[in-house]
Parts: C-alpha cells; sequence; structure tokens
C-alpha cells in the first residue's frame, strides 16, 4: 500500500527515519515542523526527492497549519511530541502538548476522512507505577500515573494515550487508531539535531559520566522503530492495537562494556566502575535531571514485544548493533571528540 501520509514531528529522529522508509516505498509524505524556516534543514539531512516530501507548519498547541497538512492524506503517523533533555519546571510543560497535540491531530485527521492512525507512544505508558512486577510488561500493562515517584515525560505519554484511545472511543467512527510503544532509541543520526535517549551514550563517550549508575533501559533502534511503524499503518486490522517496540533491558554497565569491547581506543573515556546509589542520591539534591532518575536505581523494566512480532512480523536488530551506531555517528559527526 502506498498513498499520502501525514507525519508530524517532520524535524524529530524517528520521524526523520519513518519519512525515509515511507518515501522508500512509495508513499507521499506531508511533514509538520513548527517553523518552515527550518525546511530546508531538514530536507538536507532527510535527502528524500522534493517532490515526495512537502511540509507543513503546525504547532501541537494551535490549529493552524492542521487542516492544510492532513488534507488528502489516507493515513496519519502522530510522532510529535515533547522530550525535554532536560527537567521541567512544571510537569505541565510536557502533559498539556503531548495531550492536546495528540487530541488536535485526532480531531483534524477524522475531519479529513483519514482511514487510519497511528500514535507514537512509549513504554512509558506502560511499565511504570507497578508494584512486584518482575514478568516482562505487555501491552495489556498502563502505568499507574497515581504510583509514588512518576516522572512527568511517564506522565504526558500515559495521559496523552489515554485520551487519544478515549478520544477515539467516542468520536473515531470508522479511523482506525493504534498505537507504537518504543523503548530507548538508539541508532545512526541524520543530523547534529539528537534526541534525548542518545544523551546517555555520548555521556559514556565523551568522559562526562565518571561511573555507571544502577540505571537500564531496554533499547530498540530507530531504523525498526520506522519500520513498526510502516507495518503499522499498512497492515489490515489495526483498530485499537498497541504494539511494543524494544529489544532486551540492558543496563548501563553492559553498555559500556559494548562500547569499550567494539570501540577500542575510542571509548578510552567510557568509564569501568559502578557509581554507588547513594552517590547517585546525594547528587540528586543539586541536580533536578538527576533526581528524577534515583527512583530507577536498580529497576529492570523489560518489555515484550512478541505482540509486534506475531502479528506485524517485526524483526528487529540486535542492541550491540545500534548501541555501536549510535556511538559511531556522535564520533563521525564530530559531537564527541575521542
Amino acid at each position: 500500500m502506498a498513498g499520502t501520509v501525514l507525519v508530524t514531528g517532520g524535524s524529530g529522529y524517528i520521524a526523520g527515519y519513518l519519512i525515509r522508509q515511507l518515501v522508500a516505498e512509495g508513499w507521499t509524505v506531508h511533514a509538520t515542523i513548527r517553523s518552515l524556516k527550518r525546511e530546508h534543514e531538514v530536507r538536507a539531512a532527510l535527502d528524500v526527492p522534493d517532490a515526495s516530501l512537502k511540509f507543513f507548519a503546525a504547532d501541537l498547541m494551535e490549529d493552524a497549519g492542521w487542516a492544510e497538512a492532513v488534507a488528502g492524506c489516507s493515513h496519519v503517523a502522530h510522532v510529535a511530541s515533547p522530550f525535554p533533555p532536560n527537567a521541567v519546571k512544571h510537569e505541565d510543560e510536557l502533559i498539556v502538548p503531548a495531550r492536546e497535540g495528540a487530541l488536535r491531530a485526532l480531531r483534524f485527521a477524522a475531519a479529513a476522512g483519514v482511514e487510519r492512525f497511528v500514535m507514537t507512544s512509549s513504554v512509558a505508558a506502560i511499565a511504570y507505577g507497578h508494584k512486584g512486577v518482575e514478568r516482562p510488561y505487555t501491552e495489556a500493562d498502563w502505568t499507574d500515573i497515581n504510583a509514588p515517584g512518576i516522572g512527568a515525560y511517564v506522565k504526558s505519554k500515559t495521559i496523552a494515550e489515554r485520551a487519544a484511545r478515549e478520544w477515539m472511543a467516542a468520536n473515531g467512527g470508522a479511523m482506525e487508531f493504534c498505537t507504537v510503544n518504543p523503548s530507548a532509541v538508539l541508532g545512526p543520526l541524520l543530523s547534529d539535531d539528537f534526541s534525548a535517549s542518545i544523551e546517555f551514550v555520548k555521556r559514556l563517550i565523551d568522559g562526562s559520566m565518571p561511573g555507571f549508575p544502577r540505571l537500564g533501559f531496554a533499547v530498540v533502534d530507530v531504523r525498526d522503530l520506522a519500520d513498526l511503524h510502516v507495518r503499522a499503518l499498512n497492515a489490515p486490522g489495526m483498530a485499537n492495537e498497541r504494539f511494543i517496540g524494544a529489544g532486551p533491558f540492558m543496563m548501563m554497565r553492559e553498555v559500556g562494556e559494548i562500547l569499550r569491547d567494539r570501540l577500542g581506543p575510542e571509548a578510552r573515556k567510557v568509564p569501568k566502575r559502578v557509581i554507588p546509589d547513594f552517590v547517585i542520591k546525594l547528587m540528586a539534591l543539586f541536580d533536578p535531571t538527576i533526581r528524577q532518575v534515583t527512583g530507577e536505581l536498580g529497576r529492570v523494566r523489560a518489555a515484550d514485544s512478541s505482540h509486534a512480532r506475531e502479528v506485524l512480523g517485526w524483526e528487529p536488530r540486535p542492541a550491540e548493533e545500534s548501541i555501536l551506531a549510535t556511538a559511531r555517528s556522535l564520533i563521525d559527526r564530530g559531537i564527541v571528540k575521542v
């Protein structure tokens, strides 16, 4: 299948690879960006034929531009959502645009007669606020945003996905809706403007992290995540579906070992020791960004992607390949000096 598809957040990391794959498969892509002043820069990074990609200025919090962006589209991939690298002053800085942006995109999509709407959610909407859960999380799980220690980003993704599903149940009509719920997204960079999930690899190889906190995450490659979105856009019978896009859960120490083993001298700044939890908690007293993750020390939040494999035939590449591709991009682009 190929037609015209709207991809929101067109300047973003995930959206970039999604746009590339869609164009390669014959789709015409409409993409939203907040300002058309960035169009030339984003086009240069994407390197796809100009005729296959058209940009529209649209903001998650404003109606302007959305009707024009979705006009003529049979499908929507709603990727745009705020994900800052640092702590926000108030959780509503993330929650409100995530929720309102999703609802705005849904309203305009339904009004334009869109057939399929695929929303990028997150395992953040699945794996938090649970006590005593040791099994891998599945699509049946939902984060409890009222549990202690739930951060603004986790809340924003959970609230936005729930709001979107509630809106669809009441107003969606014949439009099919499903979500893709990725874990930490790694892989090669398309530009020097990279996502927050890449930051920890950067810090491991540039020497700014003196040791490994006992933190971890499930890893997924951005190229595989783009492929998962395309499969969800194409496959029949996607109404109300939910797909986890995640590979193995890895502690930072394990990521560091892969970097040291495979990068050789270029990994000489990668730490070798683990930072005790009490040191991280002391640092959190003075650093709000660190404070956000202290509740994750020692926690394992593995996620089961077998549903995406079985229903969509999705096959992600090994996590080691994604980790090394991330590091190689950071070094080759000069973002990290080794």
